[in-house]
């Protein structure tokens, strides 16, 4: 059967990179994903599903497959399809079509993944003891602060009711070498949280600023605090905090009366995060007020670490060195990136791991570094993020793999 499904996956492979070539030039943002989950929607009706639910937490989508043998395991599937705020220098002839917005972050490359699993495992549905679930997730960097979105809707929605999943999985693209697989045991992604931070003044003329209170300094020495808070927790559980969006009033003549921080906070451990948003609220409150301002400090779209616990990591061994073949399985460290396919493998059980699609080489410390002659190590979120359209075969069979050795009772932890 394994055989069958990687015959399978070799022959979707050219529509695999098609699809992904097509979602690249038109990404969306999150929550906006509408042609995204028009193109996904018509992918799985074409393959004959029992079900293809769409509209799901906004533009999500779920196709249902029912194997043709009895069994009673639902396998969720999940990748989720929105894009980023970010421009595209990727340098390829499928470059972004939409200015200053790109898949910056590789998840173009996970929706053409899953929908080539969707491709080979509806090819053998009369061999399957059990039901597959193909999840394609809007939201997952982050819907607007004024809406929901993500996991978590799709989870309130009732995309997971009919038929409850008995394991999730998922996989993210990285810059590790290509091909390989890595997985790790605990917390393979940290645990975040969204803050906003809105310092207040009072505004006034350019020319006179003693006629108000300037919050901009106040902002400043907010920037600099924040870059020692990292030394008041513990070293040996990382932590950051980075603000990555600062607004004002946006006049060169003006003194504004607030300015508000965009950031994010992570945790390697989820225990430590109530006490780094201690400390970060009574930094903003006190410096902000020795500036004769006021700070508020709010703290928006929680997401939980993805915990690989060690039973499912043990259980999905033999079918990761199985996909990803001699030598090109490895052991992780931790991350302090965010996935909030948390929410589904808290609830259901399963894991996550790493495909590696770049020219790179691993170090003595396991980390992505330029392999010689090749294109070099571009990291997620950068524009000019890449990846290598050749290696998606191997997330299929990834998928594959993975739903049908758990379908078969091969992949369980109980």
């Amino acid at each position: 059967m394994h055989e069958e499904l990687d015959r399978l996956a070799a022959g979707a492979a050219p529509q695999v990179i098609a699809w992904r070539h097509h979602l690249h030039r038109h990404p969306e943002l999150s929550n906006r994903e509408e042609a995204t989950a028009r193109t996904v929607a018509a992918a799985l009706r074409g393959l004959g599903l029992d079900e293809v639910r769409t509209g799901i937490a906004g533009h999500g989508v779920v196709g249902v497959l029912r194997g043709g043998l009895p069994g009673h395991r639902v396998a969720a599937l999940r990748a989720d399809t929105d894009a980023l705020p970010v421009p595209d220098r990727c340098g390829t002839a499928f470059a972004s079509a939409v200015p200053g917005v790109s898949h910056a972050c590789g998840h173009d490359c996970h929706t053409a993944m899953l929908l080539g699993a969707a491709v080979v495992l509806a090819g053998v549905r009369d061999r399957l003891p059990g039901t597959v679930l193909f999840v394609f997730q809007p939201a997952e960097e982050g819907p607007p602060v004024d809406e929901e979105g993500g996991a978590r809707r799709m989870v309130a929605e009732g995309a997971f009711a009919d038929p409850v999943p008995t394991m999730a999985f998922g996989m993210h693209v990285t810059p590790h070498p290509k091909g390989c697989v890595g997985y790790r045991v605990g917390n393979q992604y940290a645990a975040s949280s969204l803050v906003r931070i809105t310092v207040d003044g009072k505004q006034t003329h350019g020319s006179t600023p003693w006629h108000g209170v300037d919050p901009m300094p106040a902002a400043g020495a907010l920037l600099t605090g924040i870059g020692q808070l990292y030394r008041q927790v513990s070293a040996f559980t990382p932590v950051t905090v980075s603000i990555g969006h600062i607004e004002d009033v946006g006049r060169f003549n003006v003194i504004g009366e607030t300015v508000t921080l965009w950031g994010t906070v992570r945790c390697a451990e989820e225990k430590d995060m109530a006490e780094v948003r201690s400390r970060l609220t009574v930094l903003a409150e006190h410096t902000a007020r020795a500036y004769g301002c006021t700070a508020a400090v709010e703290y928006l779209q929680d997401v939980p670490a993805v915990h690989n616990s060690e039973a499912w990591v043990t259980a999905a061994l033999p079918t990761l060195r199985r996909v990803a073949g001699q030598g090109r399985l490895v052991e992780t460290g931790g991350t302090l990136g965010y996935d909030d396919v948390s929410e589904l493998i808290d609830r259901f059980g399963g894991l996550y791991v790493m495909l590696g699609v770049q020219d790179s080489v691993l170090d003595e410390h396991g980390e992505a570094v330029p392999e010689p002659g090749g294109r070099g190590v571009v990291r997620n979120h950068h524009p000019g993020f890449y990846a290598d359209d050749h290696t998606l075969v191997t997330g299929v069979r990834l998928h594959a793999h993975i739903a049908y050795d758990h379908l078969a009772g091969a992949l369980v932890t109980r």
